[in-house]
């Protein structure tokens, strides 16, 4: 395997450069000064992102890389303060500031005189100390003014009210700007703290090699070798070119299932989940990279792609990986920003082997490293996507293997450790950072690793699960590499356990009785109060059992058969809900046909249905293709009996209730059979969940042609509730609309999110406020729509269903909180299971499609 290596200088100029910056003591030498070097140097391209992201969105800790030690013994604070001043002496990059300069943002190295540490020691508390470290990573830099670098120490003490002999107990306090530093980076900035600590401490000056270039120099230089893009001949512009056709028409963001939405502006608050896996994994995936050709950066690389697509990111993943940057011997002792990031863009599609992944990404990886210099910023600008405050561009999530040393602070006649730190901030959605242990004999000792993640739209245990769900992939790498792709699963026993059974434990036994049985019961409990108001005409329930009853016999009389279809074209009236409840009564299910609807789709619906009978009146009826019973002409109708009809008529929970016909939005209508099992078992739930109370009013506005229309009739008639049925204007007519609720005082209401916007503008909140439950249903709920609801009418409740006319209307329910818009779990013996293209179960918050049993 050969890689290319791109040599920034050339050897006479390190050379010329390397005797400028003799060995010797850092006030001693003389400053850097080349006719080819201004006062005020461009900055790279990574640090231009840097700066503009600081005035874009103010000063922040996003970007600090914090450090601290722990430090036991005598520590001389005057040998370690000018030790912190040699060490800004040495690296430019410390001391440098960055003005704008004529609108362009300038790097402006500071002398080492203006910019010398004073170190002061602060006393604190140990039980203190997490929060002193938190407060001091938070540091904020202004980088206009401020250099990228600060220092604190710290003593520890049990009460640091009490004075007495010095603990011997220090915390040392290192907090870098990323635009001048990296993770290499602070392997030299250890090791030059620890060579002049120790020549301080013993009263001398620190004797180092000298460093070849500064980093301003290499931000001048990346320039002059990369170009600036515009001339075709450039190493940048043919490395562009590659990175514009790998990346072309990369999605804008893959979906992954985050806790909360995105919000517009990303707080950069973030948290870490730290990992740790046994030696027997790690061996055993280096075999399986041996076996590929490949790194086992590239075999973890290609599991994190398989979470990431069973995880609902599609079949398109690219991962964000971190290099050192650093293609020159003269940068490699030498601190300052010279990290990039590629993107690994891995193709799922076709479902191919874990093998075949791992090639592929290894493959891709050897031509992302070889057009490398591209700098991260410099591909965005090129490869323009669509731009948004709430996520980073062209990846979100990042990997990144430390494989760089380390570094480690060694003072003389003290013991140092290394104390955790962090930041708790987060740039990207996640990050996963991996670290190869070794044994004595170099062999596998384990994996370990972190996590970092925003906090704005992740929990810490969804993270923890996507940890416990990477390692799961790895183990099926490890065992079988030549499985397939989209059989890897990423569950175990427990999360399917509860997306099989907890969440779908919703059996509940119902008494064998339909809707006609539940009505009669209701009239002969309570035959004076009243069922239903129509346009200020009130009926009783026993009025209206009565009604029925006399058009039940007549149907029977007319030759209706149990289980046939009748259809129902009946304008909004009070003998509407008769003749519902009459058919119902006499064994029959009903075809609800709205007199608005075009002439072509009643046509088309009744010759499909083919309906044993059409009740209408003479204001609707029409040449139906069938018998028609128009109720207007019946003058026998009082002489039939009112009282119910016998047993051989009445319906089993097994007869169909009602057929209804879909929208047709994606083609001929359907008609769809409703049972009165699946019928009664939502108005039971419905009961169970929402409760109508005796008397209580609720607005029913909705069409029969659709599900909702018999529910709001139907509900409260079979358990005690008022209807108030809403004529033509107030089921259309918001104003209308509003006007009947008022007048009626309405508690619960009905609506399509696209009406309820339409309430919401109309505004009048104080006309509503009668109405204490609202129910969305038949379109999606936004989060828009939800918010403003919540804001208008915080004392009410909004159900959110989900639901189809083919599984008995509304299968799922949950509660609206806010701008939350759930669809939420299945109702009373129903059970629903979210699956991806191949019928698997997708882990909780992916996307897939739903099924219903």
């Amino acid at each position: 395997m050969e890689l290319r290596v791109r040599t920034l200088f050339d050897a006479p100029t390190v050379a010329a450069l390397a005797q400028t910056m003799e060995a010797g003591p850092a006030e001693a030498r003389p400053k850097l000064t080349r006719a080819d070097r201004p006062e005020a140097i461009p900055l790279s391209f990574a640090q231009s992102r840097l700066w503009f992201l600081h005035r874009l969105e103010g000063p922040s800790a996003t970007y600090n890389i914090p450090l601290a030690v722990r430090i036991t013994g005598d520590v001389d604070v005057a040998a370690l303060t000018a030790a912190l001043g040699d060490v800004l002496g040495r690296h430019e990059a410390l001391r440098t500031v960055f003005p704008e300069i004529d609108g362009v943002p300038r790097q402006l190295v500071l002398d080492i005189d203006q910019v010398r540490p004073e170190l002061a020691v602060t006393t604190v508390a140990d039980h203190d100390l997490e929060n002193v470290l938190a407060r001091a990573a938070q540091h904020v830099f202004d980088l206009i003014v401020d250099i990228p670098f600060r220092a604190e120490l710290f003593q520890v003490r049990d009460d640091p009210q009490r004075s007495g002999e010095d603990s011997g107990e220090y915390l040392l306090v290192l907090v870098v700007h990323h635009i001048a530093g990296d993770g290499w980076s602070m392997a030299p900035l250890w090791r030059d703290l620890s060579t002049a600590y120790t020549a301080r401490s013993a009263g001398r000056f620190p004797e180092w090699p000298g460093l070849p270039v500064q980093y301003a120099d290499y931000a001048l230089w990346q320039r002059e070798l990369l170009g600036e893009g515009k001339d075709p001949d450039t190493e940048m512009a043919s490395q562009v070119r590659y990175w514009t056709q790998a990346l072309a028409g990369l999605p804008e963001r893959i979906e992954l299932p985050t806790d909360r939405s995105y919000p517009a502006v990303p707080s950069y608050a973030g948290d870490v989940v730290t990992f740790d896996w046994d030696a027997r994994l790690h061996a055993r995936l280096q075999d399986v990279a041996r076996e590929c050709g490949a790194s086992l950066f590239m075999v973890v690389n290609a599991a994190l792609v398989v979470l990431l697509s069973r995880l609902g990111g599609g079949e398109d993943i690219p991962v964000g990986v971190v290099i050192a940057g650093r293609t020159d011997e003269a940068v490699e002792d030498l601190v300052g920003f010279f990290a990039n990031t590629l993107i690994l863009r891995t193709d799922t599609s076709g479902s191919p082997t874990l093998r075949k992944l791992i090639e592929q990404v290894r493959e891709r990886s050897l031509d992302a490293y070889a057009h490398q210099d591209v700098p991260f910023e410099r591909l965005v600008e090129a490869i323009n996507p669509v731009r948004s405050m709430a996520h980073q561009p062209l990846a979100q999530v990042m990997i990144a293997w430390q494989n760089n040393v380390s570094g480690e602070l060694h003072l003389p006649g003290l013991n140092v450790s290394l104390e955790p730190i962090r930041t708790a901030t987060a740039k990207f959605d996640l990050s996963f950072y991996f670290e190869e242990h070794d044994d004595t004999r170099l062999a596998p000792a384990g994996l370990v690793g972190a996590v970092e993640f925003r906090t704005d739209i992740f929990d810490r245990a969804t993270v923890e699960g996507f940890v416990a769900q990477l390692r799961r992939v790895l183990e099926t790498v490890a065992a079988d590499p030549d499985q397939r792709v989209d059989t890897v699963d990423v569950l175990d026993a427990n999360e399917r356990e509860r997306l099989l059974m907890k969440w779908n434990d919703t059996a509940v036994a119902l008494e064998p009785t339909t809707v006609p049985q539940l009505f009669e019961g209701l009239a002969e409990r309570t035959p004076d109060a009243t069922a239903l108001v129509f346009e200020g005409v009130e009926v009783s329930y026993g009025e209206l059992n009565a009604r029925a009853n006399r058009l039940a016999h007549l149907l029977l009389a007319r030759g209706v058969e149990r289980d046939a279809v009748v259809a129902l074209a009946v304008p909004r009236s009070i003998e509407m809900v008769v003749s519902l409840l009459a058919l119902l009564k006499a064994g029959a299910a009903y075809l609800p046909i709205d007199p608005d609807y075009p002439a072509d789709r009643i046509e088309f619906m009744v010759n499909d249905a083919r309906p044993a009978l059409v009740i209408t009146t003479s204001e609707t009826a029409r040449d139906f293709p069938c018998r028609q019973l128009v109720l207007d002409d019946e003058k026998q109708l009082p002489g039939y009996s009112a009282e119910n009809p016998g047993a051989a008529s009445r319906p089993s929970m097994s007869s169909p209730a009602y057929v209804i016909y879909t929208s047709g939005s994606t083609g001929t209508p359907k008609g769809v059979v409703g049972l009165h099992r699946g019928l009664t078992n939502r108005l039971a739930w419905f009961q169970d969940c929402c409760p109508w109370l005796p008397g209580e009013p609720s607005c029913a506005k909705s069409s029969l042609s659709f599900i909702d229309g018999c529910t709001e009739l139907l509900g409260p008639l079979c358990y005690g509730g008022l209807v108030v049925l809403a004529d033509r204007a107030a089921a259309r007519q918001v104003p209308d609309l509003v006007a009947l609720v008022e007048s009626y005082h309405i508690t619960r209401l009905t609506v399509v999110p696209s009406q309820l916007s339409s309430i919401l503008d109309y505004g009048r909140p104080e006309r509503l406020t009668s109405c204490r439950l609202w129910i969305s249903s038949g379109e999606p709920l936004t989060s828009a729509v939800a918010a403003r609801f919540a804001e208008m009418f915080p004392d009410a409740t909004l159900l959110n269903l989900y639901g189809s006319s083919e599984a008995s209307g509304d299968s799922l329910h949950g509660e609206v909180r806010g701008a939350d818009t759930p669809i939420g779990g299945p109702v009373w013996n129903t059970r629903v299971y979210v699956l991806d293209a191949g019928l698997r179960l997708v882990p909780v918050g992916v996307a897939g499609e739903l099924y219903v049993s």
